[in-house]
């Protein structure tokens, strides 16, 4: 067969798909939004028969263009559905402004999801954590709780700051909870005594010497912790520590009668 038999037997057969996808029935429709040719995919919008199990079934597919994703959320099936929109959402490659026109439709947890989509895009995860910390202070304690726990680093890291006490375990044994976060909020305004000492007593952080640091300057920090530990640090960790201007003078008592303890002084000399 020739090349220019062999493109007209591929034209009528496009032809042929293209009359099917504006005249097939429902089930039909089914098969046809799996076409590899996105333009009979378009054409088949326009079927009557079209319904919203067909768009969520073609929003699967992860080869779909931008322009296509925009005619199904222009479409009326579409207008209203939440379905649609979330499959719109899940989609990587719907265009920004449609994304950040959908996102703040989702529920609480739909958003807590869109983080961890296999596939998302930055600019998708991104946009969802900044809805999830804009909404926090008007999440229930009970859902914030239950976020807390399956959050992403940043959504977790923004209720942690919170200092709320009931918080603090769901917080702190969230895996993505990175380091940097508690240390911040051991820093920040919301730390105080209770808090502080359930991070100090908590198997996961226990024993990381920078949260340890952090907590022991820390001036809302028990005295309790600087029992247990001080006997466990080096002399010029704690004649460092000793330096710090947060302390309280309960706190730098404390840390006198251990380096008197051990004969030493500010100067560093045993």
């Amino acid at each position: 067969m020739d090349s220019r038999s062999e493109s007209a037997r591929i034209s009528r057969d496009l032809a042929q798909r293209l009359q099917r996808a504006l005249t097939a029935g429902c089930e039909e429709l089914f098969g046809i939004m799996q076409d590899p040719a996105l333009e009979v995919v378009r054409t088949a919008l326009k079927n009557r028969a079209l319904e919203e199990s067909h768009l969520l079934a073609l929003l699967k597919r992860r080869d779909l263009s931008e322009d296509l994703l925009q005619a199904v959320y222009r479409m009326e099936q579409a207008k209203g559905s939440h379905k649609v929109h979330l499959a719109l959402i899940k989609n990587p490659h719907l265009p920004a402004p449609i994304l950040q026109t959908l996102l703040p439709l989702l529920h609480l947890f739909e958003l807590a999801d869109i983080c961890f989509l296999p596939g998302v895009v930055p600019d998708q995860k991104l946009a969802a954590e900044r809805l999830l910390i804009q909404r926090l202070s008007t999440t229930p304690l009970g859902n914030k709780i239950t976020l807390a726990r399956r959050a992403s680093s940043a959504v977790v890291a923004a209720i942690l700051k919170e200092g709320h006490v009931a918080l603090m375990e769901a917080c702190l044994g969230n895996p993505r909870l990175q380091e940097m976060a508690i240390a911040q909020f051991l820093r920040g305004p919301t730390a105080n005594a209770e808090t502080i000492s359930i991070i100090a007593r908590h198997p996961r952080w226990k024993a990381r010497q920078a949260l340890r640091d952090a907590i022991l300057k820390n001036p809302q920090t028990p005295g309790v912790w600087f029992t247990l530990w001080l006997p466990g640090m080096r002399g010029p960790e704690i004649l460092q520590l000793s330096a710090s201007r947060r302390l309280t003078p309960s706190q730098k008592k404390l840390i006198k009668e251990e380096l008197r303890r051990r004969g030493l002084r500010h100067s560093g000399r045993t």
